[in-house]
């Protein structure tokens, strides 16, 4: 990374956090208030380089509000705490719509042909550096914390990725976890596949079985939204996502839990 950058960026960090963006992030980020103070200060410090470098865009009336851009911010930094990273380097500007959105969409059969439609989209991420999301959608992320689905986690994901060169459910790792990625999350993406083909119902969102890159969006969806059945139900998926992510958020959340009261009467 070049010698300014580090420079501006360290300058950013250091910036005060505005305390006017607080009770916001506190509302739209349900996560937030279950991280240690320290990860809640590395947040705030991702935040802002964040949001000082990606440009923000409204389309269909949408005004880009600081509501808007601080959720955002949040939820896609979340993927970045404890790491080495440079910021989705890929993305220059995010494109928000009011709602789902109508995007072409073009298709390639078995046989070859070539198959041009249409289709209604909560986001998606481009490898030309662009995320487009649907503003109702991010919020309804927020607003149903543990449904399992965040839009603005699968978009970001895709952008990790994609960082390794194709998005092919590989992102950038450290060399010694390749062998145990391929094997763990090539197997458990074979396990969803056959369940889907089967009509099985699935505890992982049967969209991850489109391919390879879709599987990691959606299981980082899952390992954020809903760790402990995760941990549950793939402990070795999780433990690879963790590993990846640095965090453990199954801890997190059960922690949060209050310890039930060892005096059970309800004498009056």
């Amino acid at each position: 990374m070049p010698l300014l950058k580090r420079w501006s960026r360290k300058r950013i960090r250091n910036r005060a956090f505005p305390a006017e963006w607080l009770p916001v992030l506190e509302k739209n980020a349900p996560f937030y208030s279950l991280l240690p103070e320290g990860d809640r200060e590395e947040l705030r410090r991702h935040i802002l380089v964040f949001l000082a470098e990606k440009h923000f865009e409204g389309c269909g009336g949408l005004e880009i509000r600081d509501e808007i851009r601080l959720t955002v911010a949040a939820h896609a930094c979340l993927l970045l705490l404890h790491r080495q990273t440079d910021y989705f380097p890929k993305v220059q500007s995010l494109v928000v719509y009011p709602s789902t959105y109508v995007a072409p969409r073009v298709e390639r059969d078995p046989d070859g042909l070539v198959h041009e439609g249409e289709e209604v989209r909560e986001g998606e991420s481009w490898d030309r550096g662009t995320v487009v999301l649907s503003w109702e959608d991010v919020r309804k992320s927020s607003m149903r914390a543990g449904s399992g689905r965040n839009v603005v986690l699968h978009e970001f994901a895709h952008q990790l990725d994609q960082e390794s060169g194709e998005a092919d459910g590989a992102p950038l790792l450290p060399r010694p976890m390749y062998a145990e990625w391929s094997r763990v999350l090539g197997r458990e993406f074979r396990r969803l596949e056959r369940d889907v083909q089967r009509n099985r119902r699935t505890f992982i969102d049967p969209y991850g079985a489109t391919d390879p890159a879709e599987f990691f969006a959606v299981t980082t969806e899952c390992f954020f939204e809903r760790p402990v059945e995760l941990r549950q139900r793939h402990p070795e998926l999780y433990e690879q996502l963790s590993r990846y992510y640095q965090q453990d958020p199954a801890e997190l959340a059960q922690s949060a839990i209050p310890e039930e009261s060892g005096d059970s009467s309800d004498g009056i």
